[in-house]
């Protein structure tokens, strides 16, 4: 059986660095928002039945920017099993809100 686990959160918060480490990848992580723009998908390192999708940076499950509409279209259409939401502890405020929105999400 297949596991779809999506990553998920702020830009800048550490997706794409922790994508890197499960999955063996080598994704480019910039310290500026906009580097991923569009979702990565990798298998977990040992465990080919686990997917793990890189998902680009939001602030808000509301659409207004490209990264924004990739992010939720993939998180409610594709229904993945699991959600990491990776979180910036030096802004929990504005973090916070994408979590709150997630759970939302069932």
């Amino acid at each position: 059986m297949a596991i779809k686990i999506a990553l998920a959160g702020n830009p800048n918060s550490g997706k794409t660095t922790l994508f890197n480490v499960l999955t063996g990848s080598n994704q480019f992580v910039g310290n500026w928002p906009g580097v991923t723009v569009e979702k990565k998908e990798g298998k977990l390192k040992k465990h080919e039945g686990v997917t793990i999708t890189d998902l680009p940076g939001i602030y808000s499950l509301s659409p207004y920017t490209l990264e924004e509409v990739v992010a939720r279209n993939y998180l409610i259409t594709e229904r993945p099993d699991a959600i990491i939401n990776i979180v910036d502890g030096t802004n929990i405020e504005r973090n916070l809100y994408l979590s709150t929105q997630l759970m939302e999400l069932g």
